[in-house]
């Protein structure tokens, strides 16, 4: 029996009657596999269908339970879903889109996770043509170092915040289902334009990658680099955690939002620069400086974090 004939043949389980009978999930690795699992836990989902590159991953996937289905073919995977959901690298946006356009029915929504934003939509409005409006863009604000189906957990999103950015050509409907379905996942909807978006996780998102990143690498290739590793220990795994994550995705993201990180990478190199001077001519005063308003800036963001959540969870009890 093909896999074409085992999606067919699959029986979807009622959902809630708000929830989506059908989802197609494209990357079922953390992001798309922790969001069909979310989904599942809330009984918003009747199936999820799996589609990607890495059959192995597909089929590691529905052995988890992650998704129902595996789709062989991006026809089969969006007959109907009235929900798609984009968890591949952003570079992948474009194909993906253009091999569902065709196969699109009305009713069904497509949404992304990209961590990008304005590169997404360009993709969209190039290739979905008259259906543009049936994409809305987001990006759910969670991750691990892991990737692969294993890494996927059904809490992933719980608490976080998911960024809608909304087109012009998007319906309040439209927008709502996507809202719905993170909020099913337990996150928190925000809004931004995809311009706004792409400015502030530039700086706070895609500039830190790039610098663990590049720290890691500058001590891997030192001729000492065995001795460094040997004595590195909770600050330097801390501040480098992220330089685990996959350098397929980041490598897309770092060029998809090239200019905003050139902006920010040069600002933080000014900022470098001041505090090396500050270091050459030994002014112990400058340095306490910088480090004192980072610690107060760092304890005034983590105090705004605790307290949100502290909201949220009252809210939701």
């Amino acid at each position: 029996m093909t896999n074409a004939d085992k999606l067919k043949q699959a029986a979807p389980q009622q959902p809630d009657q708000a929830g989506f009978k059908r989802v197609a999930v494209f990357g079922v690795g953390l992001i798309g596999g922790s969001f069909a699992l979310a989904l599942k836990k809330a009984g918003a989902v009747g199936q999820v269908v799996g589609v990607g590159r890495s059959l192995a991953s597909l089929q590691r996937a529905q052995q988890l339970g992650i998704i129902d289905a595996i789709a062989d073919s991006a026809a089969a995977a969006v007959r109907d879903a009235d929900l798609v959901l984009i968890a591949a690298p952003v570079a992948q946006t474009a194909a993906i889109l253009s091999s569902i356009q065709p196969y699109l029915q009305a009713d069904t929504i497509v949404t992304d996770a990209g961590s990008t934003k304005s590169d997404v939509v360009a993709a969209a409005q190039q290739v979905l043509g008259d259906k543009l409006a049936q994409f809305v863009p987001a990006h759910p604000i969670a991750g691990r170092e892991q990737n692969g189906p294993d890494a996927a957990i059904v809490d992933l999103y719980v608490g976080k915040k998911a960024v809608i950015t909304r087109l012009p050509e998007n319906t309040d409907e439209a927008v709502a289902r996507v809202a719905y379905a993170w909020q099913q996942c337990g996150a928190i909807i925000h809004h931004l334009s995809p311009a706004e978006h792409d400015a502030v996780f530039a700086s706070v998102s895609h500039l830190p990658h790039l610098l663990a990143y590049a720290l890691v690498d500058d001590i891997a290739r030192k001729p000492h680099a065995d001795k460094l590793f040997q004595y590195a220990a909770s600050g330097f795994r801390d501040f480098t955690r992220i330089a685990g994550s996959s350098p397929e995705m980041w490598r897309d993201i770092t060029l998809a939002n090239r200019v905003a990180m050139l902006r920010e990478l040069d600002s933080y190199t000014a900022r470098l620069a001041i505090l090396r001077t500050h270091l050459v001519n030994a002014d112990a005063a400058g340095i306490e400086s910088i480090y004192s308003h980072a610690q107060a800036a760092r304890h005034n963001w983590i105090t705004a974090i605790e307290a949100a959540e502290k909201q949220n969870k009252e809210g939701g009890d």
